[in-house]
C-alpha cells in the first residue's frame, strides 16, 4: 500500500519538477494570433508570457534588442528584415500556420457578392484595415485592393491601425462599417459579420513565420509543431501550412 501512495505522488509530483525545469519563455506576436497562442501557451507545462503587437513594431523591438525568446511575425518580409539586421537565430525560421483574408462588415446581411459595390456601399464611412506600410494585414489588402483596381478609389477612405486586431475593434464597435482583416479575426469577434472572401491569388500567402532567439524559445517552437498546437490552430480558423 506503501508503495502504491508513493507511486501516485510521484506522478503528482512528476509535472510539477518537469514544468519547474522548463525555463520561462517570453513570446513576441502578432496580434492576429491572440486567442489560439495563449490556449497553446496554457497547453505548454512552462510559464510562457506573450506580448501582442504588430509585426513591423515586434521586429523593431527585437531588432533594438528587446528580451524574446521567441518572435512569431504575419508576413515573411519582416522576417526577412529581421535577419537582414544580424539577429542570431537559435533555430532555423519556421512557418507555423497560414491564413485567409476576409471582407467584415458591422451589420448582418449586407453579403458583397459583387466586390465592386464596395465603394458605393461604404459610401461616406471608412474601411479600416491595418497600416499598408507596417501591418502585414494592410499588406495583403493592399494587394488586393490594387489587384482589382480599388486601391485609389478607396485610399481617401482608408482607417489604418498599428495591427489588425485594432482594425477588427473598429467594426465591432461600428466606428467603421466594413474592415479587411483576416478570417480568424472574424470568427474570433461575435460582433462583426464576413461578407465576403479574399481569393487567396490576389495577395501573397499569408504565412507566420516564428524564429527562436534562446533556447527556451527553440522548445516552445518545437511545441508549436506539435499535434495538440496544430490542432488549436485549426479550431481557431488558422490553415495548414502549404508544402
Amino acid at each position: 500500500m506503501k508503495r502504491v501512495l508513493a507511486l501516485l505522488i510521484w506522478l503528482l509530483v512528476l509535472p510539477i519538477l518537469a514544468a519547474a525545469q522548463m525555463p520561462p519563455v517570453t513570446v513576441f506576436a502578432a496580434a492576429s494570433l491572440r486567442g489560439a497562442l495563449d490556449e497553446i501557451a496554457g497547453q505548454y507545462g512552462g510559464q510562457v508570457t506573450v506580448s501582442y503587437a504588430g509585426s513591423g513594431t515586434l521586429a523593431r523591438q527585437v531588432a533594438a534588442g528587446a528580451p524574446a525568446d521567441l518572435v512569431v511575425l504575419a508576413n515573411p518580409a519582416w522576417m526577412d528584415w529581421l535577419a537582414d539586421q544580424e539577429i542570431s537565430f537559435a533555430a532555423p525560421i519556421r512557418s507555423i500556420a497560414s491564413n485567409r483574408l476576409v471582407v467584415i462588415s458591422h451589420q448582418a446581411g449586407n453579403p458583397l457578392d459583387d466586390i465592386s459595390a464596395l465603394p458605393e456601399k461604404l459610401a461616406a464611412g471608412r474601411l479600416a484595415m491595418g497600416h499598408r506600410d507596417a501591418v502585414p494585414a494592410g499588406a495583403y489588402a493592399r494587394q488586393w485592393l490594387q489587384s482589382i483596381d480599388l486601391w485609389n478609389t478607396l485610399e481617401p477612405q482608408l482607417a489604418e491601425t498599428d495591427n489588425v486586431r485594432a482594425a477588427l475593434a473598429l467594426v465591432a464597435r461600428g466606428a467603421a462599417p466594413f474592415g479587411i482583416v483576416y478570417a480568424t479575426d472574424a470568427m474570433a469577434e461575435t460582433r462583426v459579420h464576413k461578407v465576403y472572401d479574399v481569393p487567396a491569388s490576389h495577395h501573397d500567402p499569408i504565412l507566420y513565420p516564428a524564429a527562436a532567439l534562446s533556447t527556451g524559445g527553440q522548445a516552445f517552437l518545437a511545441f508549436l509543431a506539435s499535434p495538440t498546437a496544430r490542432g488549436i490552430f485549426t479550431a481557431h480558423g488558422f490553415d495548414e501550412v502549404p508544402e
